[in-house]
């Protein structure tokens, strides 16, 4: 063999060697891979090859469906009872544009494809029965959600309800809300219902979960935790007056910070006249008196910035910021940069009625398979203890009196002891836009317990600018969804 002709028989080899090389690389070390891409179509068309399994209400009751389709390649296809309600729970799950939240998280659980229902499998297969996905139980009240979801309306805005004694989520509300079920297939008319919900082409975001992922000016609802700051650090009594001048001359400004209708009552109030009557000038000094490092310490332990806030659906991290003088005593109003979720305000409410321990928020029970057999149980867990069980139930009774003679008293339910805290935050450059709509509140059982905290964020409505307050708006959407859990309680 000549020269160019051996180069060349080298060359095809190496051609060939590197070709069988990839071949194997592709089959055995990443065919795993490859099989779960989700741009794999195949995936696609096994994960709705059977029915899924429901996700479940807390009484038993399922919030989704399975539906036969005449499609060649997806057998099955996803469907939602009262999809807008549930949609911030749910999340979709679609043939076309895959799925999100507890439809994504519990994917292998509801498709019978999840390790954990290898048995399940191995009968199915033994019996010639088809494959069958398990369950996924939620901690929701299914009149909570009711109540949250109606209550908002037709206006923007988000619930949280928590039950304070476990963490368990009652009410996961965000409105305007959507339909999964308009684009759980595969054909046109379900990329046009995915179209016309996308940021682009819809400016109410349909499909952000307000309550978890949004941000917003807390407002005066977090004066309770500039409260828990102040007793916490000792400098401050319940009932001791403060030396809180009307109007506050910010730290290092020449700003002069004032009270809501200019209430005579502010002036050097004690922390329980100044959480009734939500005294900017009381909590503004206290949070310059205190720093900005006591302040950041305290929300943290409520729950700001844990960016990594599972349940099982990511919260957004909630932000106190490090700042200056007169920014610090402005975001210890709730204003500035300061940024919560209605999760966290909830939490906040939540640790506050728990008598100072802060349990971790959760939405989903249990797992279960097939044959009903628990696969995995969700155990409560402590998070925090951002306040003393003294402390707290000091807070306790600020936030009652709020609700029986204070800011709150929309919120008042007849027989029931209820503590809250109305919050109306600015927003937009030089408070351009319309103000949000807060309220923060717990209502106690008969046996002096809470089981429900209730955060509620209106973020826009039809209501003038000069009527939008926490008391009118949000308060009566808590009451609601209060009534509704301690109905379900008897």
């Amino acid at each position: 063999m000549n020269k160019p002709l051996r180069r060349v028989a080298i060359f095809c080899g190496l051609l060939m060697l590197s070709l069988l090389l990839r071949a194997n690389w592709v089959q055995f070390v990443q065919a795993e891979e490859l099989s779960n891409d989700k741009n794999n179509r195949r995936v696609a068309i096994d994960r709705y090859a059977q029915p899924r399994g429901d996700i479940l209400t807390s009484d038993g009751k399922p919030i989704t469906g399975s539906t036969e389709t005449d499609s060649a390649d997806f057998k099955y296809k996803r469907t939602y009872k009262n999809g807008e309600l549930w949609a911030p729970v749910t999340g979709y799950a679609s043939q076309a544009f895959g799925a999100s939240q507890l439809e994504a998280l519990n994917d292998g659980i509801l498709t019978g494809d999840d390790d954990r229902l290898f048995f399940n499998r191995t009968i199915d297969m033994l019996t010639g029965k088809e494959q069958q996905g398990g369950n996924v139980v939620t901690t929701l009240d299914r009149e909570a959600q009711k109540a949250a979801f109606e209550g908002l309306g037709q206006r923007k805005g988000a619930v949280a309800a928590i039950d304070p004694q476990s963490g368990a989520v009652l009410a996961l509300a965000s409105t305007p809300s959507y339909d999964p079920s308009s684009f759980a297939g595969n054909g046109e008319k379900d990329s046009e219902a995915w179209s016309q919900l996308q940021k682009g082409n819809n400016p109410d975001e349909p499909m952000l979960n307000r309550a978890l992922r949004q941000t917003y000016p807390p407002g005066s609802t977090f004066k309770v935790v500039t409260a828990a700051a102040g007793l916490e650090s000792g400098k401050y009594t319940l009932d001791d007056k403060t030396n809180s001048p009307d109007p506050y001359l910010l730290p290092d400004s020449s700003t002069k910070l004032g009270n809501e209708g200019d209430n005579p009552a502010c002036k050097n109030a004690s922390v329980r006249v100044a959480m009734q009557w939500s005294c900017n000038t009381v909590f503004a000094k206290m949070s310059d008196k205190l720093g900005n490092d006591e302040m950041r310490e305290m929300a943290q332990k409520f729950g700001y910035g844990e960016d990594e806030l599972d349940i099982p659906v990511r919260a957004a991290e909630s932000v106190y910021p490090e700042d200056n003088r007169p920014q610090n005593a402005m975001a210890g109003i709730g204003q500035a940069s300061n940024r919560a979720t209605p999760l966290q305000m909830a939490m906040v409410a939540s640790a506050v009625a728990n008598d100072g321990t802060l349990m971790k928020p959760y939405m989903v029970d249990k797992l279960v398979a097939p044959n009903l057999n628990v696969i995995e149980q969700t155990d409560p867990q402590e998070m925090s203890e951002p306040v003393s069980s003294e402390n707290a139930q000091k807070l306790q009774e600020a936030m009652e009196t709020v609700v029986q003679d204070g800011t709150g008293t929309t919120a008042q339910i007849p027989g029931v002891t209820v503590g809250g805290k109305t919050g109306t935050a600015q927003h937009g450059e030089n408070n351009s836009k319309n103000p949000y709509a807060w309220f923060i509140s717990y209502a106690k059982g008969e046996d002096g317990n809470s089981p429900v905290a209730v955060a509620v964020v209106i973020e826009s409505s039809d209501t003038q600018r000069d009527e939008i307050s926490g008391s009118k708006l949000a308060a009566p959407v808590a009451t609601d969804v209060m009534k509704a859990v301690l109905d379900n309680k008897q």
